[in-house]
């Protein structure tokens, strides 16, 4: 189904001989019985409330409580274990953990979802209502929380000894409305009724210093000492989220600070009459832990990112000295033998410096002993080719809000200057390319390679991203420390995203090749045998044709749009970036409208596009295309000329518990990013995982994809990377396509009109803007004619029911590489050197 350039197909295995569909042999941790006496004695006790009041909201807390006093328990039991047993564990730090609801997920881990679920039938109440309940915890925005989630699912399920640790966000990114077309940002009040989820730890609150200033001190033998004299004093609250391995065996912790002024009310100045300076302090405190990447547009904005990432990866750090020393005292020598830090992108670069301040300055350790700890202790996780994502902040910034922080960074700066002196003397252009002070007008602190240079192990996230890492972005550092640099390919867990998300083909697939697969997903491999298969097919699309059902429900309950399920659900969700291309979709989509428009008998299959995500509130394109999005959908599904044939729909708020619902339902899973930009992407796996064909280029993931699934089982188009390298070489230019492709013309000409917008000529003609005077920095032009033809290609294959029903069953079976236990396993293989520890 390649109609470019494909990668190299894998040589296929030959398929699995059928196995008899196993039956289930676990004994549920709790019976039917015992958890409806569990929710009813919650629901009386801990809600105060009977069974002939309480409403689904108060069911749903309930039947938390009951599931969560099993979670407690093994919790409880875990963590001594790993006490007892003096475990090495990984601590993964991220800025976001995209975890979603957990009480289908903890029952399905659990494995009580059917016990549970007739508990509640038998009190009248439908567990599908009671799970709707449960609001999205708002603790991330995209990919890089998901993977968070995903991969600390794997390591409880693998039984590994691990903590997350990150921020305890009271509102996260945001709740987005459409007004008009147009993303208005509201706040997440995800917490504004409690979670059930969550324990506050006070006894592991952590003090946080920020500001000030630092004193030298001189010792009588003439060594020299710095105390930072701290301008201000935060608090760092933790909260524990329990996550439950599949199982119920091992139940590890993800730990998140809230941050608290360091003197909750100032009385003396309140009955002075100054009631708002005296909780001013309090006020700014409270901030840091308040929202997900605060706008950084202004420099207020810069200044509290910053100290967000301090303030969360200070404590964390202070958290796992604290757990050592109870083991181990002031013995430092064993500490990188039992702690690895993993950096998940740059956020917590910052804890770099943090730990050598610690151990020099505290522990009063030398440098190089220090050094050595602290290289041996973080390993560092690259997401991202683009430059503007590798962070960069401003000397003077850093030197306002941490100034210790940059003495030492000038310092581990000095020493690896040094190195690279003995590797390439005199060569001051390699010294100015890999220094972590980079210096342009302002003198800026890169963060990127400051990870690099503090940390043992360096990996990217797809076999492609890695090497352009090696290759173009880090290639000086793979120079200077061959191997350091490797690769993790991504993976999602199939717990959640097939397991619970897509209950009825879970349920076909067990009784296909039994019920063992989602701890092992390479045993989906045996479902190729029956991809040819009429009865298997049948039955594969019916349950696809129920998740459309579902879907056009929601898609009518939220928009009031009314789609036919028996058109190709097209779906596109991800975070709004232009890199992502959601743009070349709708360039799309408005040049087949404008064919229909043409030409009333233009032959397609119907077809709905379905788009989901959140732009950057600062992003102002990212706006403008969500706004055309929206515009242009309007137009065409109130146009009976093309509404039979063409619907689209964007469905807000994207989350967790959307694409629950959307991925299951999807027929075509849009991966159209520019080859080279994304670096691995894993809406691509949950998509393919169920069965949904991908559309997509050669970037990222989708290489592995088509590997696995084969060239005839997906639909790749576009310019690979090294065609997008020369053409940048060579000198792009969007005119030229613009007036060779009269569709093209005609689809940009459209949105400087007020076709989409009556009365507003000019809305939408900031798209045309960026892809024509702004360069189309991400190829969407060139790209158009090749992916317009995959298009074609896939409307042609999907009404070949039997061919279409054969693909999708094979991007199910081809998925096993995909998981994210198959990740965590590289991690501990190749970087983490783990051993796992049996809970009994």
């Amino acid at each position: 189904m390649t109609t470019s350039k494909t990668a190299k197909p894998k040589t296929a295995t030959k398929a699995a001989k059928t196995k008899k569909a196993a039956t289930k042999t676990t004994v549920p941790a709790l019976s039917k019985a015992e958890i409806k006496a569990s929710i009813i004695k919650h629901l009386h006790s801990t809600l105060g409330t009977d069974e002939n009041k309480a409403n689904n909201h108060a069911w749903w807390k309930a039947t938390c409580a009951a599931i969560q006093e099993l979670v407690l328990e093994r919790l409880r039991t875990t963590q001594k274990t790993h006490y007892v047993n003096d475990t090495r564990a990984v601590h993964y730090f991220s800025a976001e953990f995209l975890m979603g609801r957990l009480l289908s997920n903890n029952m399905h881990n659990f494995e009580l979802f059917d016990e549970a679920s007739a508990a509640l039938k038998e009190l009248g109440v439908e567990l599908t209502d009671v799970l709707e309940e449960e609001p999205d915890m708002a603790l991330g925005n995209g990919g890089l929380g998901r993977l968070a989630a995903c991969f600390i699912d794997s390591l409880a399920t693998k039984e590994l000894p691990a903590i997350g640790y990150g921020l305890h966000y009271e509102h996260g990114l945001f709740r987005q409305e459409i007004k008009n077309g147009a993303q208005i940002e509201r706040p997440d009040s995800w917490r504004d009724y409690g979670n059930p989820w969550e324990i506050c730890r006070p006894e592991s609150i952590q003090e946080v210093p920020l500001y000030g200033y630092v004193e030298t001190k001189y010792g009588a033998n003439g060594s020299i000492q710095k105390e930072w004299h701290p301008g201000n004093i935060v608090k760092g609250v933790p909260w524990d989220i329990p996550v439950v391995g599949y199982g119920g065996k091992t139940v590890n912790v993800l730990r998140l600070w809230q941050s608290e002024a360091s003197d909750y009310f100032n009385w003396d100045v309140f009955n002075a009459g100054g009631y708002v300076d005296a909780q001013r302090e309090n006020i700014q405190s409270e901030t840091i832990s308040k929202v997900l990447y605060p706008n950084d547009e202004t420099e207020a904005g810069k200044e509290l990112r910053l100290i967000q990432q301090y303030f969360f990866c200070a404590c964390s750090l202070k958290d796992i000295i604290r757990r050592y020393k109870r083991a181990h005292g002031d013995d430092w020598s064993r500490f990188a033998e039992q702690v690895v830090i993993q950096l998940n992108d740059t956020h917590p670069a910052i804890s770099i410096p943090e730990l050598m301040r610690i151990l020099v300055d505290r522990a009063q350790l030398d440098w190089e002993s220090a050094w050595e700890i602290c290289t041996k202790t973080f390993a560092y996780t690259n997401h991202t080719l683009l430059p503007e994502a590798l962070e960069k902040w401003p000397a003077r910034m850093i030197e306002k809000i941490l100034p210790r922080h940059l003495e030492i960074i000038y310092e581990i700066n000095h020493r690896f200057m040094a190195e690279v002196e003995e590797k390439w003397p005199g060569d001051n252009a390699m010294k100015a390319k890999l220094s972590i002070i980079e210096e342009s007008s302002e003198k800026m602190v890169r963060m990127g390679n400051l990870s690099v240079i503090g940390s043992f192990a360096v990996n990217g996230v797809a076999a492609i991203h890695s090497e352009l890492v090696k290759k173009n972005l880090f290639p000086e550092f793979e120079a200077l420390w061959p191997g350091k640099l490797t690769n993790v390919t991504n993976g999602i867990t199939p717990r959640r995203w097939l397991k619970a998300c897509n209950p009825a083909l879970s349920e076909l697939i067990n009784k296909k090749i039994g019920d063992d697969w989602p701890t092992d997903l390479d045993k989906l491999q045996s479902l190729s045998a029956f991809a040819t298969n009429k009865t298997f097919q049948n039955q594969f699309m019916k349950v696809k044709l129920a998740n459309k059902k579902k879907l056009a429900e929601e898609i009518k309950a939220q928009t009031g749009i009314v789609v036919d399920t028996n058109a190709i659900f097209d779906i596109q969700i991800k975070r709004l970036h232009e890199y992502k291309r959601q743009h070349l979709n709708l360039i799309h989509i408005m040049a087949l409208y404008r064919r229909i428009l043409e030409n009333p008998d233009y032959d397609m299959h119907p077809r709905v596009f379905i788009f989901g995500a959140k732009a950057a509130p600062g992003y102002k394109l990212a706006k403008d295309i969500i706004l055309a999005i929206n515009k242009v959908a309007e137009k065409i599904n109130n146009d009976p000329r093309a509404n039979q044939k063409l619907k689209v729909v964007f469905l807000p708020n994207y989350r967790v518990s959307s694409a629950e619902k959307m991925i299951p339902a999807a027929d075509v899973s849009q991966q159209i990013s520019t080859a080279g930009k994304e670096a691995s992407g894993t809406g691509n796996m949950k998509l393919a995982l169920n069965g949904a064909i991908t559309i997509g280029t050669l970037d990222g993931a989708n290489i592995e994809i088509a590997e696995e699934v084969g060239d005839d089982n997906i639909f790749i188009f576009g310019l690979t990377v090294d065609e997008v390298y020369k053409l940048n070489e060579n000198g792009y230019n969007p005119y030229d396509y613009y007036y060779q492709n009269r569709e093209i013309k005609a689809v940009l000409d459209w949105l400087d009109s007020d076709y989409f917008t009556p009365g507003q000529p000019g809305a939408l003609s900031s798209i045309k803007q960026s892809l024509l005077d702004g360069g189309d920095p991400y190829k969407v032009l060139a790209d158009f004619e090749s992916y317009s033809e995959a298009n074609i290609a896939l409307d042609k294959a999907y009404r070949d029911k039997a061919k279409w029903a054969q693909m999708a069953i094979l991007n199910t079976a081809k998925m096993g590489k995909f998981t994210s236990d198959r990740s965590i396993q590289d991690y501990v293989d190749k970087i983490w050197k783990l051993d796992s520890c049996a809970v009994k």
